[in-house]
């Protein structure tokens, strides 16, 4: 029997014209040109970059950054060794960051952190004093200045300045004395005291803070500051070192007439000066290092999800409404305030 002829087989392909064999010249080029044979009808914009997938990708991006940042978070948020057991016991532990949740904020001048002058020595008292109260979508501080009289549990009935509860009974007699001092049926529910140790790396880890200086300032040596502390009024750039300096200073030589209070208000600056930074894009690009530092600049009862919670509110919360309390100066350099003022300052706090 005649062999058969060798015929090759063709098939038509889509749009006109033959599809050729997949070993063949011409079938190489069809297949580079996306025309194989075995690939079938290509989707439309396959292959093709779209701002819907650039979008896409960036959010994925985006996504991972802060998932990642979170991790850094949590993790160096559980080791951080908390506060006393004494401090834990004297707080009430009531609210949340949701319904609203007081805290106190305390720094002491113990002498620790690049800073401060570790040649003097001593006990450490509360360097400031503040109140935050913060649940979602609201944030209120109130600034208590350490010059206050009040009177310190266990030490007698005589007034006297109230950071000096810190250097007698530590936080957990600092959360008791503020507590009596303000009355009112006022609260302590958690405790965040700020380590100055790692305060510098945790600015520096943003890029540094802005703050709105009211008053030139001309501070005479202080600390580790030996040619002193200088700075022009106005908004003014700081970095970790300088602003741990801007919150300590107690002396101003080109404001003579100020006190304890301008002292306390320069504290509130920094804190506004932290969460302006926190929300800019630049922090954003740094979120995994600020995510890491945040946490080991305190020492608090909150853990991961709660310091979190923290910072979505104080995020949230506006710039926040600021109270300084005033008084008025009496005997042994003590501010001596009145009852009205201390309920009028916890209602404020409280937003009753």
């Amino acid at each position: 029997m005649a062999d058969r002829p060798d015929y090759k087989v063709y098939r038509s392909r889509k749009r006109g014209g033959l599809l050729r064999p997949s070993g063949s010249l011409e079938g190489l080029r069809d297949r580079a040109r996306g025309r194989g044979d075995d690939r079938g009808p290509r989707k439309p914009g396959s292959g093709r970059i779209t701002p819907g997938r650039v979008f896409k990708w960036l959010a994925l991006a985006v996504a991972g950054w802060i998932f990642f940042s979170f991790v850094l978070f949590t993790v160096s948020a559980q080791l951080q060794s908390g506060v006393s057991a004494e401090a834990k016991a004297a707080l009430g532990g009531g609210g949340n960051l949701f319904s609203g949740s007081t805290i106190l904020v305390v720094g002491s001048d113990e002498r620790k952190g690049d800073s401060i002058d570790e040649t003097q020595r001593g006990p450490g008292r509360a360097d400031s004093i503040m109140l935050v109260h913060a649940q979602l979508g609201g944030v209120r501080k109130l600034s208590i200045p350490r010059d206050a009289a009040a009177v310190i549990p266990g030490t007698g009935d005589s007034e006297q300045k109230i950071n000096g509860a810190y250097s007698i009974g530590g936080p957990s007699l600092m959360i008791k004395t503020v507590e009596g001092f303000l009355g009112n049926g006022l609260e302590i529910d958690h405790l965040i005291e700020v380590d100055f140790a790692d305060f510098p790396a945790f600015i520096d880890s943003m890029g540094g803070i802005t703050v709105n200086n009211r008053s030139r300032i001309c501070a005479p040596p202080f600390d580790n500051f030996f040619k002193g502390f200088n700075l022009r009024k106005g908004e003014r750039e700081l970095n970790g070192r300088r602003a741990l300096g801007f919150a300590r200073i107690r002396k101003n030589e080109c404001a003579p007439g100020e006190d304890d209070r301008a002292r306390a208000a320069r504290q509130q600056e920094v804190l506004n000066g932290i969460r302006g930074q926190l929300l800019s894009p630049s922090t954003f690009l740094r979120l995994p290092l600020v995510s890491w530092r945040a946490p080991r600049t305190v020492d608090t009862d909150f853990k991961g999800p709660g310091m979190l919670g923290l910072a979505a509110d104080l995020a949230t919360g506006g710039t926040g409404e600021t109270r300084v309390m005033q008084g008025s100066f009496g005997a042994g350099g003590t501010l001596a305030f009145s009852d009205s003022e201390k309920a009028d300052a916890v209602k404020e706090l409280l937003g009753n």
